[in-house]
């Protein structure tokens, strides 16, 4: 056999055993030889993004890091999360960054990385204060991979924004929607962009008001340097107040993270993650039971306009809120509906179908806590299915809730709480979702838990699943909390089985 042979040999060999630099989404193929001899396997590299938390010399900020145990992950392997290089020197311009510092306290926290886990199981935490935190790029490879998930949660104690903020740290990508963003009186909107890579990327910020598209030229052709983060101040872009927008983000070149952080000067605030892609049916689960006032944000970017079905799915079942059975969403237009106190106590998801055309559509929601005076809010986007696996980090004995929703087909659930980060051990719990029913359950809660706690979910059987998790801490009698969405950890990725042929090689 000559060298050229077994060269090709070599590299189809390394190419099958390839498993997840990146995620791999492959369509439902049942019935093709492909689908019947593909094996899951765990993704091999995860690179996670978090945004700079705040500006706030107030702000505290917790980074809790946390990998699931899975079965054929390799023995070895690492993680960490370290600092994105930040451009040294001058100001950046007026498109919104606030960052502008480079002073020694910042120098030293991008020197060492902010958490290092040390084994998949037990959640690892990190801390930092005031507003120069920059943004951070994790990485983790073998055993560290599948299903690393890093939760960036802040508490900012007055100002702009004050209250609980939280996001889950996402993977890089070229496409974002975020229903539910202004750039009203009130309101303070930054887009962080985070390039991880070696290469500038290429960004465009197009925004849709309630007439469509918004002239706004400041936002064609943003560059994000190699390896740093840019904050885009929503308001500099467009003249005009928008009470209600969708932020799209598109990258014309590279990669980058994204998320829209929503402060508010009299209602605190939030970070709004980005919706899953448009599709004709949506799920935004997770809708706390006392919130005193839902807004529901709607878009559609095709050329149809949508017509849509708004159905609550309570403790009890699917139900239709009164005066608001439909929403109407005009192709390329912004649509917004206040259901007010729609949860009357209960715990409950928005589960939105097409009345008669699927058109595709993104959406979210504003949910707001509290009283006049002592009010809190927070964003939920419609969410991907957990799937095969899900995880939210950053837990506590008190003030989380995890809410789970069947819009479908009933469901059995399994809910494991991992070792607490400073000991504890690790317990599970299965529970049953009826068919079209949200349900608050009853956390299984680590056996000497002490520190914060990983909550992993992972459908049994039975129809598909919608979760969310919130985080609630009252301050001074403001109803502090934070709401993230629990779409699947894509862990895994199938990999077809390859035969060798060496036919291909004398053709």
């Amino acid at each position: 056999m000559n060298r050229t042979t077994v060269s090709l040999i070599a590299c189809a060999t390394a190419l099958a055993a390839v498993t997840g630099f990146a995620t791999l989404n492959t369509p439902d193929a049942a019935g093709s030889d492909t689908a019947r001899t593909a094996t899951e396997l765990p993704v091999e590299r995860t690179s996670l993004l978090c945004p700079s938390p705040s500006t706030s010399d107030l702000a505290e900020t917790a980074y809790t890091s946390f990998t699931p145990v899975t079965k054929g992950a390799e023995s070895d392997g690492k993680a960490e999360l370290v600092a994105a290089a930040e451009e040294s020197g001058e100001a950046k311009d007026d498109k919104g960054d606030k960052s502008g510092k480079d002073d020694e306290g910042s120098k030293k926290k991008a020197d060492k990385p902010v958490l290092t886990p040390e084994k998949p199981g037990a959640p690892v935490t990190g801390d930092t204060s005031g507003g120069d935190s920059p943004a951070l790029v994790g990485t983790a490879t073998g055993r560290f991979a599948p299903g690393w998930t890093v939760q960036e949660t802040t508490e900012v104690a007055a100002g702009t924004g004050r209250g609980l903020q939280g996001v889950t740290c996402t993977t890089a990508d070229t496409d974002f929607w975020f229903p539910g963003a202004s750039t009203s009186a009130d309101r303070t909107d930054y887009v962080h962009l985070t390039n991880p890579d070696d290469s500038a990327a290429v960004v465009d910020i197009e925004l849709y008001g309630k007439d469509g598209a918004l002239e706004a030229p400041a936002g064609e052709d943003i560059t994000v340097p190699p390896h740093s983060s840019e904050p885009i101040l929503l308001s500099t872009l467009v003249s005009a107040e928008q009470t209600n927008l969708t932020v799209h983000v598109n990258v014309r070149s590279g990669r980058v993270g994204a998320a829209v952080q929503a402060l508010d000067d009299k209602i605190g605030g939030d970070w709004l993650a980005a919706s899953t892609d448009p599709t004709a049916s949506l799920v935004l689960p997770g809708i706390p039971k006392d919130a005193t006032d839902v807004r529901l944000v709607a878009f559609t970017p095709g050329d149809a306009d949508a017509d849509l079905k708004v159905r609550l799915a309570s403790p009890s079942g699917l139900i239709t809120p009164a005066g608001n059975e439909t929403l109407h969403v005009k192709a390329g237009m912004t649509a917004a509906v206040d259901l007010g106190d729609v949860m009357r106590g209960e715990a409950g998801s928005l589960v939105l179908t097409p009345t008669d055309q699927a058109v595709p559509i993104v959406a979210a929601v504003r949910v707001t806590r509290g009283k006049s005076g002592k009010q809190e809010t927070a964003f939920i986007p419609a969410t991907r299915a957990v799937g095969k696996r899900a995880t939210a980090a950053d837990n506590s004995a008190k003030g989380t809730t995890l809410s789970l929703v069947a819009p479908g087909r009933s469901a059995q659930v399994k809910v494991t709480a991992s070792a607490g980060s400073d000991g504890g051990t690790a317990v599970s719990k299965t529970y049953t979702i009826k068919a079209g029913t949200t349900q608050d359950v009853e956390l299984p809660v680590p056996s000497g838990l002490k520190g914060t706690y990983a909550l992993t979910v992972e459908p049994v059987s039975g129809g598909p699943v919608y979760a969310a998790r919130t985080l609630a801490a009252t301050e001074e009698g403001i109803p502090g909390f934070t709401v993230q969405t629990l779409p699947d950890d894509r862990g895994m990725v199938r990999v077809p089985e390859a035969d060798q042929d060496l036919s291909v090689l004398q053709r």
